[in-house]
């Protein structure tokens, strides 16, 4: 192990200093070759390679863009409003920020109202080709994807960040996979309500994002499929909003008598807990939510929640710039790095 530990060292320390006293060239021949630029003799040129490989020199991408004084800019589309998981998701992209700055790399956050396709088509539109990388939370609308794909055209990384566009040309989709997290819902739903008859309300942001429908499409499958003794209602829409949110569901609660379970699939987490804290029903209903938000995490901890569905927005912020920097060099990415995990929280593994 030590010795492996000293070679890893050495190759790291390699520089063209070097490659060109080992090809016994000067430095500026040692640049040539490296550049593919004229004026080196084949003879010569096989011996700087030869040095290079038995050195085993690899070339540095940020000396490189160093050298040449270039760097990356990368914009991320966020949804506007008090969404608090996307708040959380704003303040990792700006922690992450950081870290591209030491790879010669810059981000900025622009917020829209991603609920409005005319709105977000025209942000990324507006966008042209001052920056190399764009990062989206996406509405699957027309306008939307030809918006990404003028993007793609023009030369611009285009990366789906939480809720995707699959039928665009984006480069990468960076998020959970929904409709796993929709059918996860719904088997928790269903064992939570251990045979209970009655019925089961759906809440959603927005069925034009396709991460609340993937999530909707697999609750349904599982729970219409596997539990005959529940009834699913109609989807409703609160658009990630808290107001929008305890009316829809403050309307559910008055409408249906019989109602058994809620399952928020997007946002407006507060809306949905003072609607059922004021229905005096909280503890009578299984209530399963997505994100661990601090209302998130204050309600399963007070049992007005079962269970909450989360993904790590550290995790999605430092993947989307990962995955827009590899694509601007080049370079391949580690798939097992960019998975983004389901993760479950009860009121007894919260971190």
């Amino acid at each position: 192990m030590d010795k492996l530990c000293r070679m890893s060292t050495a190759i790291e320390r390699v520089t063209l200093d070097d490659v060109a006293r080992e090809a016994e060239v000067s430095l500026a021949t040692v640049d040539r070759v490296l550049n593919n630029r004229p004026g080196v003799r084949e003879g010569t040129a096989t011996r700087v390679r030869q040095a290079m490989e038995k050195l085993g020199y690899r070339v540095d991408p940020l000396a490189a863009r160093l050298a040449r004084g270039s760097s990356f800019r990368f914009c991320f589309i966020l949804p506007a409003g008090t969404n608090p998981f996307m708040a959380a998701l704003g303040q990792q992209v700006e922690a992450t920020a950081e870290w591209l700055y030491g790879q010669r790399a810059s981000a900025e956050i622009r917020q829209v109202d991603v609920f409005d396709p005319v709105v977000l088509a025209a942000a990324l539109d507006s966008l042209g080709t001052i920056y190399q990388g764009v990062a989206v939370v996406a509405y699957d609308d027309p306008l939307v994807r030809a918006a990404i794909d003028d993007l793609v055209r023009s030369g611009v990384a285009v990366v789906t960040l939480v809720s995707d566009v699959p039928s665009s040309k984006r480069q990468h989709y960076v998020g959970i996979n929904n409709t796993a997290a929709g059918r996860t819902a719904g088997s928790l739903m269903g064992r939570f309500l251990a045979g209970r008859r009655g019925k089961v309300g759906v809440i959603v942001g927005s069925l034009g994002l396709r991460d609340h429908m993937e999530r909707q499409f697999g609750f349904s499958q599982v729970l219409s499929g596997e539990y005959p003794s529940v009834e699913l209602l109609p989807v409703v829409q609160g658009r990630d909003n808290t107001e929008m949110t305890k009316a829809a569901a403050a309307a559910l609660l008055k409408s249906h008598p019989d109602l058994v379970g809620l399952y928020n699939v997007g946002g407006g987490t507060r809306g949905l807990g003072a609607a059922l804290e004021e229905s005096g029903r909280a503890q009578d209903l299984v209530v399963i939510g997505h994100e661990l938000t601090e209302p998130a995490r204050r309600y399963l901890l007070h049992g007005v929640f079962d269970a909450v569905i989360n993904q790590n927005p550290g995790h999605e912020a430092r993947s989307a710039a990962r995955v827009l920097l590899a694509h601007c060099l080049a370079e391949p990415l580690v798939a097992e790095q960019e998975q983004i995990r389901i993760d479950i929280f009860l009121r007894d593994n919260l971190p």
